[in-house]
C-alpha cells in the first residue's frame, strides 16, 4: 500500500512537472507571435486595406499576370548574409516617407542612372496600384521593419538535459523499475555532460564577437575600394600609426573621389547620394564600431601598426576581400597571447626598439637571430590590463 501511495504521488508530481515544462516551452516560442497583430498606424487617408494591398504588390504576390520582377527581389525587406547592392525596403521608405506620390511615381517609373535604368527595365504598374505600393512603404517608415524573431533552442534543450537527469536520478535512488541500471546512468552522465558543454561553450564565447558584421548606414565594399580599387588603409584610417584607434574616415576625405563619382558600378548613386548629403549638409555617418575589447583591455594600434610595422589583414584578416566588413579573428586574449609569441619583431631597423641594447648585441653575435614580441614583454599583464 506504501508502495502504491509513493508511486502515485510521484507519478502526479511528474505530470505537473511535465506539463509545467511544457507551458514554458510554449511561452517561450510564441514569444513575440502576435507581436504583428496589433494594427499599425497607417498614412492619413488610408485603410489597413491599403497598406496590405501595396504589401501585396511590393512582394510580388499581384498582380498575378506580372511578367516583370517584384520589388522585393531587389529592395530586400529583412538582412542578407551578401551585400545586397541595391537600397532595402527601409532605405527607399525613410527616403520618401516625406515627399509626394509625384516624386515617388518619378523615381520608379523614369529612372535616372545606369544601374536603375537597367534594374527598372520592363517594369510596368498602373498608377493606382503604384500608389498602394506607397502607402505600404509611407507605413513601413513609420512601423519598421519588424525586429528578428528570438531562437530559443538552446534554452529548450537545456531544459529537457534537466528533465532527464532528474529522471535519471529519480529511478537510480527512488523507483529502481529498471532492470539494467547502467540505462538511467549512461542517460545521466550523457545529459549532465552535454549541459556542461553547452555551459563552457558559451561561457567561452562572452564578450567575443568573431564574424560580426552589423548592418552599415552606408553600404561601403572594402572590396571595391581596398581590393580592385586598390586603396591603401593608410589613406582612409589615417590614425593608424600614430593613434590608439585606426579611426574613421571624415565625410570630407570620402568627397576626394566622390566629388567626381557619383554612380557606382554595383550601387548606382542611392548609397553615394547618402555621402554627398552628408557632406553638404554637415550631417555625421554614424559607422557602428565592429572591432570591440573589453573595457579592461588596452590596445594601441600606434604600438602595433606603427612601431610593429604589423600589416593590417594580420588581425583584420584579407579586408580586400569583403564585401561586408566583419571581425576576422576572435580578439581574445589566447589570440593575443599567441601572436606574441609566434610574431618576429621588425627588431634590427627599427628606431623604436633602440633601448634593447642586449638583445641588440645578441643579435650581431649569432646568439640569436630573431625578436619575437614576447621577448621584448609583450605578454607582461601590466602591458594591456593597468
Amino acid at each position: 500500500m506504501r508502495e502504491h501511495f509513493f508511486w502515485g504521488g510521484f507519478m502526479k508530481k511528474t505530470q505537473i512537472f511535465i506539463s509545467l515544462f511544457a507551458f514554458v516551452t510554449f511561452i517561450l516560442l510564441s514569444t513575440n507571435l502576435y507581436a504583428d497583430s496589433a494594427e499599425s498606424v497607417v498614412t492619413e487617408g488610408h485603410s489597413h486595406e491599403d497598406v496590405k494591398r501595396g504589401e501585396r504588390f511590393f512582394k510580388g504576390l499581384l498582380p498575378f499576370d506580372r511578367e516583370y520582377s517584384s520589388c522585393v527581389s531587389c529592395h530586400n525587406l529583412n538582412r542578407v548574409d551578401t551585400l545586397n547592392w541595391n537600397p532595402s525596403a527601409m532605405d527607399i521608405a525613410i527616403k520618401y516617407a516625406d515627399k509626394d506620390f509625384e516624386s515617388f511615381q518619378s523615381s520608379v517609373m523614369n529612372p535616372v542612372g545606369i544601374k536603375m535604368e537597367a534594374s527598372h527595365v520592363n517594369f510596368d504598374i498602373s498608377e493606382e496600384d503604384l500608389k498602394t505600393v506607397k502607402v505600404y512603404l509611407d507605413n513601413l517608415a513609420h512601423t519598421g521593419v519588424p525586429p528578428a524573431k528570438p531562437t530559443h533552442y538552446n534554452l529548450i534543450l537545456f531544459l529537457f538535459l534537466g528533465l532527464l537527469i532528474t529522471w535519471a536520478v529519480v529511478e537510480l535512488i527512488f523507483i529502481r523499475k529498471i532492470k539494467l541500471k547502467f540505462i538511467p546512468l549512461i542517460i545521466l552522465l550523457g545529459a549532465f555532460g552535454w549541459q556542461v558543454k553547452m555551459i563552457v561553450t558559451d561561457a567561452i564565447k562572452l564578450g567575443r564577437q568573431e564574424n560580426y558584421a552589423p548592418d552599415q548606414p552606408i553600404k561601403f565594399s572594402h572590396k571595391v575600394h581596398a581590393g580592385e580599387n586598390g586603396i591603401d588603409c593608410m589613406y582612409c584610417h589615417t590614425t593608424a600609426e600614430q593613434s590608439k584607434s585606426a579611426g574613421i574616415p571624415a565625410t570630407d576625405l570620402c568627397m576626394n573621389c566622390h566629388i567626381l563619382i557619383r554612380e557606382g558600378t554595383n550601387s548606382g548613386k542611392f548609397e553615394i547620394a547618402k555621402v554627398v548629403d552628408a557632406a553638404e549638409n554637415g550631417h555625421s555617418i554614424e559607422w557602428k564600431r565592429i572591432h570591440n575589447l573589453p573595457d579592461h583591455v588596452y590596445f594601441s594600434h600606434a604600438v602595433h601598426v606603427g612601431s610593429g610595422k604589423l600589416d593590417c589583414m594580420q588581425c583584420h584578416g584579407p579586408v580586400e576581400e569583403m564585401d561586408i566588413m566583419q571581425q576576422h579573428s576572435d580578439l581574445s586574449m589566447g589570440w593575443c597571447v599567441n601572436c606574441h609569441r609566434d610574431t618576429e619583431v621588425d627588431f634590427g631597423n627599427n628606431g623604436y626598439y633602440e633601448h634593447y641594447v642586449k638583445l641588440h648585441e645578441e643579435m650581431k653575435s649569432g646568439a640569436i637571430d630573431s625578436v619575437k614580441a614576447v621577448d621584448i614583454g609583450a605578454n607582461d599583464c601590466m602591458r594591456c590590463h593597468y
